[in-house]
């Protein structure tokens, strides 16, 4: 009887064996034949971009505009917990996702459209459209704008917008947006320090189907490709959704540390002028607070934020988002100060260590100073890019007038470090007459 015994267990265990073996080669069967698909759709077609489920990967549906076959979640959110998924969520391209996500990285990296978010108010068309110009100048991979504006601004922006179209038609795509904020708050928000500033906060929630983005400030000038700062989503861990810089290197002439009556981020701040966003975890994560017992959705922290700290707060939306991060500070992903170069980096001496060894990369005139003699440096970098002519070469006709221009502002300590300001850009002119060169 006991020998019956025995080589029934050893039936059933050669049994379970053979069904986790049959089990494993269909798995791998259908991830070898996911790859190829997802290499197959990688080989682009530029009208498009892939609408990617983690930072710096393909999500495994459809391009934008065809069927999506998951549930619009981030597979992040979910991860490891495979066994939580809703039943609209598809537990198979997760799995797949896991197993694929590096081989498929370097794939899709390669034909990504960056998509450029910027909010514009009042006074802002020049400024803005001088911005974008200098996305357009130095990128050399499709871009896409999502312009916020005023209705008064829609006419003009979509102007000029498509006047450039005839020139780099294939290079940018763009959509124009009203502002539009919660009705009952509307003007709350809409008044809090500039105007419009505020609208960032609710991308997340306007934008649902785009899923990674960066925002930037009408006062911003890049020097050096959009898709090199796009490439810092690829750094993300899995809890990162965004990224910013500090608002100072030096605690000694930092404003957070010193004056600020609410909770900040880290030592000095941040700074919210240069935003790389991941949407999709901004709508799936459940943030901690100081004001609820339980974490809190970002459509459900911002009002109850705003109305706690609205009278200790100075610089807006970008004091929230600072208070928000403190709570939160894994959610973040702290880039250097040369991706959000300041008159503070410079006015009391150089103070950016990393722009001092590669260059400053972006450019931010906050302060006025494109405007107005305090920074006549800034203000130089500013006027080259407004004034250059597009289809003329960039080295003759922006670089050479841009040096001679930093020049004349070597009186001042941001003056002292022009050479800051066109060292990375030297190296951008130069990508892109190489890239003009190729068949």
């Amino acid at each position: 009887m006991r020998c019956y015994l025995h080589a029934f267990l050893l039936c059933v265990v050669f049994t379970f064996l053979t069904f986790l073996y049959v089990f494993s080669q269909l798995a791998s069967t259908l991830e070898d034949r996911e790859q190829r698909r997802v290499r197959d759709d990688a080989i682009p077609d530029s009208s498009h971009h892939f609408s990617r489920k983690t930072p710096g990967l393909s999500g495994l549906r459809d391009r934008e505009g065809g069927p999506d076959r998951c549930k619009s979640l981030s597979v992040s959110y979910w991860k490891p917990y495979y066994w939580r998924l809703p039943a609209d969520v598809c537990g198979v391209n997760c799995l797949l996702e896991s197993s694929l996500s590096e081989r498929t990285a370097s794939v899709v990296k390669g034909h990504e459209r960056s998509h450029l978010a910027v909010v514009a108010c009042g006074p802002r068309l020049e400024e803005t459209l001088t911005m974008l110009k200098s996305a357009l100048l130095f990128s050399k991979k499709p871009l896409h704008f999502y312009v916020f504006a005023e209705d008064e601004l829609h006419d003009s922006f979509r102007s000029a917008l498509e006047v450039w179209l005839k020139t780099f038609r294939l290079k940018f795509t763009f959509a124009i947006y009203p502002i539009t904020f919660p009705k009952e708050n509307a003007v709350e928000w809409k008044r809090l320090f500039k105007p419009c500033a505020s609208q960032r906060l609710f991308l997340p929630l306007i934008l649902k189907e785009v899923d990674s983005l960066l925002y930037v400030d009408t006062d911003i000038i890049f020097l050096q490709p959009v898709e090199d700062i796009w490439a810092l989503l690829f750094q993300f861990n899995s809890s990162h959704l965004a990224a910013m810089a500090p608002e100072h290197e030096e605690p000694r002439i930092g404003w957070y540390n010193r004056f600020a009556r609410h909770p900040y981020h880290g030592n000095t701040g941040i700074n919210s002028g240069v935003m790389l966003m991941n949407l999709t975890r901004f709508r799936g994560k459940f943030f901690k607070n100081d004001m609820a017992a339980v974490p809190l959705k970002w459509e459900e922290i911002l009002m109850p934020l705003l109305q706690k700290y609205k009278l200790n707060i100075t610089w807006g939306d970008q004091d929230l988002l600072n208070i928000i991060f403190h709570h939160n500070p894994e959610s973040l992903y702290v880039f250097s100060c040369q991706w959000n170069y300041r008159p503070d980096h410079c006015i009391y001496g150089s103070n950016c260590q990393q722009a001092e060894q590669e260059g400053v990369f972006i450019l931010h005139g906050n302060r006025g100073v494109y405007h107005n003699d305090k920074q006549p440096a800034f203000r130089a970098v500013y006027e080259a890019i407004k004034e250059f002519p597009f289809g003329e070469n960039m080295e003759t006709s922006l670089l050479h007038p841009l040096e001679a221009s930093l020049q004349t502002t070597t009186h001042t300590y941001c003056g002292r470090a022009g050479h800051l300001f066109t060292k990375r850009l030297k190296q951008s002119i130069k990508s892109v007459q190489q890239q003009d060169k190729l068949p």
